[in-house]
């Protein structure tokens, strides 16, 4: 797929309607005439995530890269950070586009899906129901948790179709098998995955022992789905509504292609251009595109985060969101977030140093209740740890999982 036009188009029409966009290209020495390919893109900085937030505190509450009127947006969602992520009408194309994933496992009239994804503050529930009806499946929002809820709705109403983590529906699987409903008597058939890495040990699970189509999505809250996985396809096939970029987490160069770099990506939504955006995380692009791919690109893998935050139980959990949470609380002197996984399950323990003079009397309860306040995450564990350590040189999040 050509991608220059669009991306004239897009940079020239953000350049005279996005006031941080203009100031952006301005202090790089850039115009819009700069830009005649994808290839130009490189002239323009990367814009990181977390620089959304100083863009926003500074011109708020959108940092000055809508372009419509925000009386027209249908919702506004909220990020780590904090972050407020706006939520514009599509366009058309656009809005087909992002059908890919969900059509790649055969949604359609006649599914009953189960979403397990939230629905308030965080796009993914919303954006999901939103697409699910539109390729005619009827959606039950069920959202996350509740397990044996989830099993009732799956029985009782035939689900066809499942939308969440891997790791939820392999916990749905098995407390189904342990209340003597057998896997014939599953109706799911159908799964698009997201949020989590999607193992080939649940792959063979699901659609060995289930006979369920399966696909895994990537995406964020920023930019929505990106990519999805297709049979004999290595990593993902890249969705037309953006452009992907690999570059030098240090330098925002692009690197080449094939090498692992940040995925920094350019998004054809006029009304939010997010253009040279920094995701934060690492991947690789295939020199040449899969010929399934459809004509697009062709990211090769996931492998792991440049940036701070980094995504629990579906969630990103950012170090600011430790540091607001621990500065409520007298007693603590430092903490770490120590992020492990047991039981296809996400465990999050805190570890507290106190400060002197101070017991650990309540400050079990208080760093659960701010965590959860500022994070919206539980907290499964409080270690109160000896003065000393915690080295301060180290991420306030320590991931410690491990994938099969």
């Amino acid at each position: 797929m050509n991608f220059d036009q669009r991306i004239r188009d897009l940079v020239a029409h953000a350049y005279a309607h996005a006031p941080a966009v203009r100031d952006r290209l301005d202090q790089a020495g850039v115009t819009p005439a700069d830009i005649q390919s994808a290839a130009d893109l490189a002239k323009i900085p990367v814009l990181p995530k977390d620089a959304l937030v100083d863009l926003q505190r500074a011109n708020p509450p959108f940092g000055g890269l809508l372009t419509v009127d925000p009386a027209t947006l249908p919702r506004i969602y909220i990020s780590p950070g904090p972050i407020f992520d706006p939520q514009p009408e599509p366009d058309a194309e656009n809005a087909d586009y992002a059908l890919a994933p969900f059509r790649a496992v055969g949604f359609g009239s006649g599914d009953r899906v189960l979403n397990t994804f939230m629905y308030h503050l965080t796009p993914a529930g919303l954006l999901i129901d939103n697409a699910l009806r539109a390729v005619g499946a009827t959606v039950i929002p069920s959202g996350p948790g509740n397990t044996e809820l989830q099993i009732m709705l799956l029985t009782s109403l035939r689900a066809t179709g499942y939308v969440g983590t891997p790791s939820f529906l392999a916990i749905i699987l098995d407390k189904a098998a342990e209340m003597g409903i057998p896997k014939e008597a599953v109706t799911i058939k159908k799964a698009l995955f997201s949020a989590e890495p999607y193992m080939p040990g649940q792959r063979a699970r699901f659609e060995g022992d289930y006979s369920m189509v399966t696909t895994s999505a990537y995406g964020t809250a920023d930019l929505g789905f990106m990519g999805y996985t297709k049979a004999g396809v290595q990593g993902f096939c890249l969705t037309p509504n953006i452009y992907m970029q690999i570059c030098s987490p240090e330098r925002g160069e692009p690197v080449e292609q094939g090498h692992v770099g940040e995925i920094v990506v350019t998004t054809f939504n006029k009304s939010y251009p997010l253009i040279r955006f920094g995701t934060g995380d690492l991947g690789a692009l295939a020199p040449e595109a899969d010929p399934n791919c459809d004509g697009g690109q062709q990211l090769l893998g996931l492998f792991g985060r440049s940036g701070d935050a980094i995504k629990v139980r579906g969630m990103f959990l950012h170090p600011n969101q430790i540091l607001a949470a621990m500065s409520r609380i007298d007693a603590v002197k430092t903490a770490q977030a120590v992020i492990t996984r047991a039981d296809n399950r996400d465990v999050v323990t805190m570890r507290v140093e106190l400060k002197p003079d101070h017991d650990g009397g309540q400050v079990e309860d208080a760093v659960k209740a701010y965590v959860q306040s500022m994070a919206r995450l539980r907290v499964d564990a409080v270690d109160i740890v000896p003065a000393g350590s915690i080295d301060p040189t180290q991420r306030a999040i320590k991931d410690e999982r491990k994938w099969e």
